[in-house]
């Protein structure tokens, strides 16, 4: 249960390797013992990240979930629930690939949108449902600029995030009569393992920055966050250009 003060006792990391989702776990850790469960594809990075995790003090469960299953996510999210409520639960899998490879193999195409939309509408359905019979909880879903105006150079992921953006804001008011919040979270270009070799963006943060910024909207309600705030000004001129100044744009 969430106490007085916003903190939660338990935490579900869907894409629980993600540098961002850890970060987020350490944010919470940092207020006090926590319950954390690790839910990704077995792997070498997994099990580093729960020994992570319980080096700096949580209680780890590991839980088996591959995002481009769907047919399996509602037996893993029962697992994932079957050590008793979550109170916050972290969607933070994705896909980011070569963007020009993107859009001319059909095969990464598929599982780049299966990724980072189909499975995130998957696991939000169920997370949601579950948190609906709860009475409460938080969904922190971690979505990007990249998707609120989609951008010649890296359309494909753009567009996936477009799409899930569009869900978790939609989900969030779907389950407000329920006691559910959802924040969808807006990053610009993190500093990752995922993003390891690409020259930084302007406004380049590290996962402990959108972490901070996750955390603090979602204690206070918050439907939508952007890390870091300036790009909310920057995002609200771009979407107002038009598009034969839009594509000369070195963006």
């Amino acid at each position: 249960m969430i106490d007085a003060v916003g903190n939660p006792k338990s935490l579900l990391l869907l894409g629980g390797s993600s540098d961002i989702a850890l970060a987020i776990a350490d944010e919470y850790l940092a207020a006090g013992p926590l319950r954390v469960v690790v839910a990704a594809r077995p792997s070498v990075r997994r099990d580093a990240a729960a020994a992570r995790l319980r080096q700096n003090g949580a209680t780890v469960s590991v839980v088996d979930f591959d995002a481009v299953n769907t047919a399996g996510h509602e037996k893993a999210l029962d697992e994932a629930f079957a050590g008793g409520d979550i109170d916050v639960a972290v969607i933070a899998f994705g896909l980011l690939g070569d963007p020009e490879e993107m859009w001319q193999d059909q095969i990464k195409a598929v599982e780049l949108a299966t990724v980072n939309y189909t499975a995130a509408v998957s696991a939000g359905v169920i997370v949601g449902e579950k948190m609906k019979a709860q009475g409460f909880g938080r969904i922190i879903a971690l979505s990007s600029v990249a998707g609120e105006r989609v951008r010649r150079s890296n359309f494909v992921y753009g567009s996936s995030k477009a799409g899930f953006d569009g869900f978790y804001m939609g989900l969030g008011e779907a389950l407000k009569p329920a006691g559910v919040s959802v924040t969808v979270v807006r990053p610009g270009m993190v500093r990752t393992k995922m993003t390891d070799g690409l020259d930084d963006a302007p406004m380049t943060i590290t996962a402990e920055e959108v972490a901070r910024i996750a955390v603090k909207a979602s204690r206070k309600g918050k439907d939508l966050v952007w890390a870091p705030a300036q790009l909310r000004f920057v995002m609200s001129a771009l979407r107002h250009v038009p598009r034969p100044i839009f594509r000369k744009l070195p963006i």
